[in-house]
């Protein structure tokens, strides 16, 4: 299923995949697939996705 809230809260951050993945010591890629719904991250990854993003685990990842 696509995280379409993890792109929109990137956006409202002014914030591109390659910034955010460079935050988050990814790769863009990475970024990209979790967006698309292709991979699932490590819940390390999520929460440094979280902090970056100012959102919680509850506002990200979970319905």
């Amino acid at each position: 299923m696509k995280n379409l809230r993890m792109k929109s809260a990137r956006a409202a951050k002014d914030l591109s995949q390659e910034q955010l993945a460079e935050i988050c010591n990814v790769s863009r890629q990475t970024i990209s697939a979790i967006e698309k719904g292709d991979y699932n991250p490590t819940i390390k990854l999520c929460l440094a996705i979280c902090k970056a993003l100012d959102k919680t685990l509850d506002e990200l990842f979970w319905e």
